[in-house]
């Protein structure tokens, strides 16, 4: 910023070429890293107004956590993101997404609108390819609901993240960080919660959603994050699909945040510099219904591999994807059949295949 916007100063004439100062020729790496780090430390309130959506939370070595509470929805939320990054300037971002969802950080609003929109075959089928039948039908599902609500706001998900990421590459020495579970291990580990009928329910209700978001609901999604209220609601009546997809994903989102929340580094010129560490300051962005989760979560000694491990399938599992299977070749040896019946009976109608079969049938007679 001070090499975009050099102060003025009154002793340089006013027309003709300026010649560069010494002090710009001469910076060093290590002087670069410190103006750097100095500008970083400055812009860092010691004191920071914060939205009333973050949760400040702290660890033993005085490292500190800032989780912002979204609605996926929401251009409050996005505000609320901006100014939490500008007021503590941290050293890592944490949002929730994994490596399956990041290419919503690099797309614009028009397109994420116009892909959630689309919902068509192709999809349906690169998903089954990716998590299998039963997690790629649920992905789907999910993806309709969240259409759903986007054609009736009108606004694409995820701008809170596309925030954070385009505010943390403002700050300098600031890494980002995914935080979320894979979203197969999520779907996988859902579906295998369920049982046949259940399966059978869930998707029914999500195949039916239709109802109209009127503009109380757009200003309650300032409140809440009106998606997984939704998804609340539905799988209210399903303990362990809610275990799966929200309270599982608390664990791994409050163990991604505390192990960014580990003792930082300070950056440095060179390899002979020696190492120095310094409390770290934490930013998460996530869904508001994950935040008293996180709350619960922080103090406790968390292990993610079990929440991580996809169970085998179960028998109802194995039936529902044996009847879906039989349905669709059904259908299509169903349409086979009903195209070539109509084919024969065209053939047969026309007045040289007749002539043909009189023939034959003359012949016949002969012998």
């Amino acid at each position: 910023q001070a090499a975009a916007d050099p102060m003025p100063s009154s002793d340089a004439p006013e027309d003709g070429p300026k010649e560069p100062s010494s002090v710009s020729q001469n910076i060093s790496d290590a002087d670069a890293f410190k103006i750097l780090l100095e500008m970083k430390m400055k812009k860092r309130q010691k004191k920071p107004t914060l939205p009333s959506t973050v949760t400040e939370l702290g660890t033993e070595d005085g490292s500190k956590v800032y989780v912002v509470g979204t609605a996926h929805f929401s251009d409050s939320s996005k505000k609320d993101v901006v100014k939490t990054i500008q007021e503590v300037q941290p050293d890592v971002v944490v949002v929730e997404l994994c490596q399956y969802r990041v290419s919503m950080l690099k797309m614009d609003e028009k397109t994420l609108l116009k892909e959630a929109k689309e919902i068509n075959l192709e999809k349906l089928q690169q998903a089954i390819k990716q998590n299998g039948v039963m997690s790629g039908l649920m992905q789907m599902l999910l993806l309709k609901v969240s259409a759903h609500i986007t054609e009736q706001l009108g606004m694409a998900p995820g701008g809170e993240f596309r925030e954070a990421f385009k505010e943390a590459s403002k700050v300098p020495f600031c890494k980002f960080h995914l935080g979320d579970r894979p979203i197969p291990v999520t779907f996988k580990r859902a579906i295998a919660a369920l049982s046949f009928w259940q399966k059978v329910k869930l998707a029914w209700g999500l195949c039916f959603l239709s109802d109209p978001i009127s503009k109380d609901d757009v200003e309650k999604c300032k409140q809440k994050d009106l998606l997984e209220q939704m998804m609340a609601e539905m799988i209210g009546e399903f303990p362990d699909l809610h275990r799966t997809i929200v309270s599982e994903r608390d664990i791994y989102l409050t163990y991604m945040l505390k192990q960014a929340a580990k003792q930082t580094e300070l950056p440095r010129a060179s390899e002979n510099e020696p190492r120095k560490y310094i409390p770290a300051v934490v930013v998460g962005v996530v869904g508001m219904g994950h935040v008293p989760g996180i709350e619960k979560n922080w103090n406790s000694d968390l292990n993610i591999q079990e929440i991580m491990s996809v169970p085998p399938p179960s028998a109802s599992s194995k039936i529902f994807k044996f009847v879906i299977k039989a349905t669709v070749f059904g259908l299509m040896g169903y349409g086979c059949y009903r195209i070539g019946q109509r084919t024969v009976q065209f053939i047969l109608s026309m007045p040289a295949a007749q002539s043909y079969l009189q023939k034959l049938t003359e012949i016949r007679s002969q012998h």
